[in-house]
């Protein structure tokens, strides 16, 4: 009789633990199935997302050249036209050179200016440039403005290839932070460096006022910040922001 029921618990529990293995191996299972199905919709939501993004870009990058074109086209030819009308002044006049001759040089600076706007806005002229040298020469033209000091730095210069999305993000990008540092930061000096080896990655840091970003990252104020983020994340590139207030701000636009 002992021994029926020592056999009987025995067999009790085999069974008992069958039965726990079995419900460990559905929970398992089951919340395998949970973390893959939450990972395929959080794939998801990235892509529609970048899908968003490219799509916003997109629009912004047609509007830019529509811009451009009308610069080029009719702002850029009333100033050829208003320059012509200077020089026939001055042949008519030999007296007026001495006085329209500053009117002449500024409305040939403003005309130089609003080209370099233009070529700058236009992304079909972009896409056909060395990326390097044309943010050397957006750096330049901002240089000769003389508001700031700006420096501009090449290290571990070897060739790179960028795809034609590669180079609009990144420049627009590069447009944005110089853009946020002339109308906001107060700095008196810009520093840019540009490394390619191994991987890509620009630094922008200005000795400006700085600012709390943790504090102000989801005030609507800061949109022109996240927009830069979600840039680099539709060409897989990161973008960190450094700053304190009183310290000025460092931006690294970096390849993942």
């Amino acid at each position: 009789m002992a021994e029926n029921i020592a056999f009987g618990i025995i067999i009790g529990t085999l069974f008992i633990t069958l039965i726990v293995l079995f419900c460990t191996v559905i929970i398992k299972l089951y919340i395998a199935k949970i973390k893959n199905y939450t990972k395929i919709i959080y794939q998801k939501d990235i892509d529609f997302q970048k899908v968003i993004n490219t799509t916003i870009i997109e629009t912004q990058e047609q509007v830019l050249n529509n811009i451009s074109q009308d610069l080029h086209d009719d702002a850029g030819q009333q100033l050829t036209y208003i320059n012509f009308q200077l020089e026939n002044l001055k042949l008519d006049s030999t007296a007026l050179n001495t006085a329209l001759l500053p009117v002449s040089e500024s409305v040939l600076q403003l005309s130089q200016t609003i080209r370099n706007i233009s070529y700058s806005l236009n992304n079909q002229l972009l896409s056909q440039q060395n990326l390097i040298k044309v943010i050397e020469t957006e750096i330049n033209r901002i240089r000769e403005n003389g508001k700031t000091d700006i420096q501009f730095k090449k290290i571990g210069m070897v060739q790179k290839d960028f795809s034609c999305n590669e180079k609009i993000v990144i420049y627009r990008i590069f447009q944005e932070i110089i853009n946020n540092i002339l109308k906001h930061s107060k700095s008196t000096s810009i520093e840019v460096s540009i490394t390619t080896n191994p991987k890509f990655e620009i630094i922008v840091t200005d000795n400006g006022k700085g600012f709390d970003y943790d504090a102000i990252k989801n005030n609507k104020l800061t949109l022109g910040l996240n927009n830069m983020i979600d840039r680099a994340i539709i060409i897989n590139y990161k973008l960190e922001i450094n700053s304190l207030i009183g310290t000025g701000t460092t931006v690294v636009l970096s390849e993942n």
